[in-house]
């Protein structure tokens, strides 16, 4: 949803995808973490494009999803740099 909205079954095809297969997410797991982040106000449910089957639901990521997105992504990435300085993973060339 980063990129732009996205339904469903999108979602779940978008993470194989870009994870090769090594990632595969359930729906019923993936709709309750969709629940949680309405909930939460990381998302919110948009208009499905006009083309787009009416049974299908688009999510798309709020400002403050935005910013806890970004705010998360720093926190990874200082873990991943703690690992690489205990020699844990090797820095990419």
């Amino acid at each position: 949803m980063a990129r732009g909205e996205k339904h469903g079954y999108g979602i779940i095809k978008d993470v194989a995808d870009r994870t090769e297969g090594r990632l595969e997410i359930e729906a019923g797991t993936l709709y309750a973490a969709i629940k949680r982040m309405r909930d939460d106000g990381l998302i919110a449910e948009v208009d499905a494009p006009p083309e787009a089957d009416a049974r299908r639901r688009y999510y798309t990521v709020t400002p403050f999803g935005r910013e806890v997105l970004r705010l998360e992504s720093r926190r990874l990435e200082s873990m991943v740099e703690l690992a690489r300085e205990a020699e844990i993973l090797r820095r990419r060339p």
